[in-house]
């Protein structure tokens, strides 16, 4: 089922390309994190896409309608001694047998062996500029080739980026993606869950963030597709705050956007909840507004309307309540497109999610937004962020930052929460937080 997946997607890109062409796809590269220690490696999600391959130093090839292998693969070769210290490698021989490659090479053999398969190919696909050292090499085997034309040896002459057309095929996802990404956001809705069972004054930010990675870590989940954001009181009007190094205060309300990654699919859930277990009058009310702004959001995720609908209808709903509770003055219509809700709700409602947690694809076609689609699967975030001294607001607003966020797949019939299992309303996170289960 597996090797199936991939298989699917390298033949749909195959088709994309046509004759006459080749697809050069790199993997990434290990980084230091200091001296000789690495960050724990993550495989380019493009390159995993279409390969399933775990290792660094790889160069997957596809060729349409090459006689010997359409989908050749460059990677290490088996190496006892650095096995012993660094782990297995599939070598050739796996890359064949356990990764479905039609061919393998070492991956030292690159400059010797990649220019005679783009010999006569008319067109290269490949994502310039995001490697720049394969970028030099792919310009100095493409100029070796054309120092060769008196030989009859023809060079490529037409250069398109992959990105374009594989990002397009990353947007609308499979069966099997979406399970695992279900998957993602069923573990991550029960860390949530856990953090409002395990909250209380005294604990620090960094206190709860290690319960939501220990949580996702023993459900299977072993990396955070990003840096948990953990704010408590005004940290949480800082939209990307990461330090959470503070302690939590009793009164006050704590922030946590946290996700985790399964099987290369991300998670991105938001959640905010009273430290000691019970929203005051002027939390809830906020809350409320930012919860009734996601709902009303979520109802526009369907087929047929467009990507930007759900912020329209998020807007619209939080300058109504902002006006509502004197947070703001004047008419709904004249502060929308003064944009006045920009000063307390600054960001966009939501992004793609896949793969990567800000994932890829277009969000205008031909400078029109984007129609959604069945497949497509995207956050719904609206926030609200009164920091501390906020000019002309009431003090009782005052340093609380609200953030209600949920992974939603666009349906046939309409949208899928992916994340419903992390509670929301202002009842059930009470009663879980009590211990009263929700």
């Amino acid at each position: 089922m597996i090797a199936a997946e991939f298989r699917r997607r390298r033949k749909q890109l195959l088709r994309m390309m046509g004759p006459n062409s080749i697809a050069i796809i790199p993997a990434a590269a290990e980084c230091v994190r200091n001296r000789d220690v690495h960050y724990p490696f993550r495989q380019d999600s493009d390159f995993f896409y279409l390969t399933g391959f775990p290792e660094p130093e790889a160069v997957a090839v596809l060729i349409p309608g090459r006689k010997h292998g359409e989908y050749v693969l460059f990677c290490r070769e088996r190496d006892e001694t650095r096995e012993l210290w660094d782990g297995l490698r599939a070598g050739q021989s796996g890359a064949v047998e356990e990764y479905a490659a039609d061919d393998s090479f070492p991956i030292g053999d690159l400059d010797d062996i990649l220019p005679g398969l783009l010999e006569n190919q008319t067109r290269v696909f490949y994502a310039m500029g995001c490697n720049s050292e394969l970028d030099k090499r792919l310009a100095d085997w493409v100029n070796r080739l054309r120092g060769s034309s008196r030989a009859g040896v023809s060079a490529p002459v037409e250069f398109l980026a992959l990105d374009h057309f594989l990002h397009d095929m990353r947007l609308y996802k499979s069966r099997f993606e979406i399970k695992h990404m279900r998957t993602a956001a069923k573990i991550s809705a029960q860390a949530h869950r856990r953090l409002m069972q395990a909250c209380r004054p005294g604990m620090t930010e960094y206190g709860l963030e290690a319960e939501f990675v220990h949580e996702c870590a023993m459900r299977g989940a072993r990396f955070q597709a990003y840096t948990p954001i953990v704010g408590g009181g005004n940290n949480a009007c800082i939209l990307h705050y990461t330090e959470n190094q503070a302690q939590l205060q009793a009164g006050d309300m704590v922030l946590i956007d946290a996700g985790c990654e399964y099987a290369c699919y991300a998670s991105d859930i938001t959640r905010t909840f009273p430290v000691s277990g019970k929203f005051s009058l002027a939390q809830q009310a906020l809350y409320e507004l930012v919860l009734a702004a996601q709902e009303a959001a979520i109802r526009k995720v369907q087929p047929g309307n467009h990507w930007n609908e759900p912020h329209q209808e998020a807007v619209r709903v939080i300058t109504k309540g902002l006006i509502r509770l004197g947070i703001l003055k004047g008419t709904a219509a004249k502060l929308m497109r003064q944009e006045a809700y920009k000063t307390y709700y600054m960001h966009r409602t939501g992004h793609w999610l896949g793969m990567d947690v800000h994932d890829v694809g277009d969000y205008k076609v031909d400078g029109e937004w984007r129609l959604l689609e069945p497949g497509m699967v995207m956050t719904v975030e609206p926030g609200l962020y009164i920091p501390l001294r906020s000019k002309g607001v009431a003090r009782r607003w005052w340093g609380i930052g609200i953030r209600i966020e949920d992974d939603v797949l666009v349906t046939k019939e309409g949208n899928e929460v992916l994340s419903a299992d992390a509670p929301k309303q202002v009842a059930e996170i009470e009663a879980l937080m009590a211990g009263g289960g929700a």
